[in-house]
Order: structure tokens, then C-alpha cells, then sequence
């Protein structure tokens, strides 16, 4: 099986925790108001915004609305892993 619990959950709880804080705060931010959910078609350049996360963080570890860049690069790149995998099943 796939021990998606015990090897992942299990090993990264604080980052996990954080990455769902920054998907709630992006929510937040360009849904308006809506139920928490990915909007796709807002952005489809997680590699590029990935990079640029990480970029920024070399300057500043935080971005200007209070969110690490590291959680924006950890949600960039699990959504751009869920997109790869799903186009390549």
C-alpha cells in the first residue's frame, strides 16, 4: 500500500499544517469569500510561481501577507505534482 499516513503525515505534520494555512489564507485572498477550494483557473504556473517563491525567500523568508514563501512553495509544488500525475495516469 501507500503509507501515505505514516510516511508522510507522520513526518511532516508542521509543514503539513502550514501548507493548509496557506491555502486557506490564498483562498481567503482571491475567492472572495467562497468555500475553500482550487480555483484552476486562477494559475496555471506553479513552476514559474514556485521558483519565484523560492527566489523571494532567499531575501525575505516572509511575504507581504504574512505567509512564508516556503508554504507557497510547498503548495506550488504539490499542485504541480497533482497536475502531472493526474495528466500522466
Amino acid at each position: 500500500g501507500q503509507p501515505v499516513y505514516s510516511g508522510v503525515l507522520k513526518y511532516f505534520p508542521n509543514a503539513l499544517k502550514y501548507v493548509s494555512f496557506t491555502s486557506k489564507v490564498g483562498n481567503d485572498q482571491h475567492d472572495n469569500g467562497e468555500e475553500l477550494h482550487w480555483d484552476r483557473s486562477k494559475s496555471g504556473d506553479e513552476l514559474d510561481a514556485l521558483t519565484r517563491h523560492l527566489i523571494d525567500h532567499s531575501v525575505d523568508p516572509m511575504d507581504d501577507d504574512g505567509v512564508l514563501h516556503l508554504g507557497k512553495v510547498a503548495w506550488r509544488a504539490l499542485a504541480a505534482l497533482e497536475k502531472h500525475l493526474e495528466d500522466n495516469q
